[in-house]
């Protein structure tokens, strides 16, 4: 995401000619846009994407049994028992 972030900001810079940006070649102003597809492709191919959204999804079941778990007064998964 950050190299599509800083293409889109170096395309910005270049096309309205702003500062040093403005002398700078195409190659070097495009070259984000290559890093983010190479990124997304290794991303991708090597499993870290689903690797991550699949730890983004057992952190918020976690959080969800915590809640219902303080909820009945049970300790948590932390060890701890809610506060009265």
């Amino acid at each position: 995401m950050w190299f599509l972030l800083l293409g889109l900001l170096g395309l910005g810079l270049k096309y309205f000619e702003v500062g040093a940006v403005a002398g700078w070649s195409w190659w070097i102003v495009l070259s984000p846009f290559a890093l983010a597809v190479a990124w997304w492709a290794w991303a991708d191919s090597s499993g870290y994407t689903k690797r991550k959204v699949i730890e983004r999804e057992n952190r918020r079941k976690q959080a969800r049994i915590d809640r219902q778990k303080a909820n009945m007064g049970l300790p948590t998964s932390n060890g701890q028992r809610p506060r009265r």
